[in-house]
């Protein structure tokens, strides 16, 4: 009889691996629950930083179980380390992923302004960490003409993009918007870090 117990595992794919995940306001936050939950499965080690809007979609607990680490809300949270959060929390990050990603981030991203915590941590991500982003909104919204230059204007940054996805959307039409699934974010997410840190943005 053979002892399972010899067999040897499978390393975890994002073991050793710090991922900070930010969530803008939006109902795709539910789906970044899952995504956290992904990559901690998958071995990293995840904090999760929310704006204001993000927490009226979901509770900052949720991710504090989900990661068994504190979740930023604030720039005026005190880190254990008294440095500025904004630094420390992308100097120690291998990938940033904002997801969702709302039309207001990518504005926010591609004119460099740095107003709240998720603004400020892609500001300061910028030469830190490779950043993923994972859009997610109105059809009309991703289609207008200044969401489309952000999005041409952050790939010239390196910035990573997946999705969005086509399908049903929260205001009950139908098209480009949805944010990428889980297990596709995480899919990507395990591509850029399995590179490196530098890399042409998808």
């Amino acid at each position: 009889m053979n002892d399972s117990s010899n067999t040897p595992t499978a390393p975890l794919p994002l073991a050793g691996k710090n991922v900070l995940l930010c969530l803008t306001g939006g109902i795709a936050c539910y789906k970044a629950a899952m995504l956290a939950s992904r990559l901690v499965q998958a071995g990293a080690a995840v904090r999760v930083a929310m704006t204001e809007a993000a927490e009226r979609f979901i509770t900052p607990l949720t991710f504090q179980a989900l990661t068994g680490r504190q979740v930023y809300t604030s720039l005026w949270q005190a880190s254990e380390d008294f440095d500025s959060q904004h630094l420390s929390l992308t100097a120690s990050a291998d990938l940033m992923i904002i997801a969702p990603a709302t039309a207001d981030i990518l504005a926010k991203m591609a004119s460099g302004i740095a107003d709240d915590l998720v603004s400020t941590l892609a500001l300061s991500a910028h030469g830190a960490c490779p950043i993923l982003i994972a859009p997610a909104m109105n059809t009309r919204m991703w289609l207008a003409p200044p969401t489309q230059d952000n999005i041409a204007r952050l790939k010239t940054w390196s910035v990573h993009i997946t999705g969005p996805a086509e399908g049903r959307l929260a205001c009950n039409t139908t098209g480009p918007g949805r944010m990428s699934e889980p297990e596709e974010i995480l899919a990507a997410a395990t591509q850029i870090l399995q590179a490196g840190k530098t890399g042409e943005a998808t």
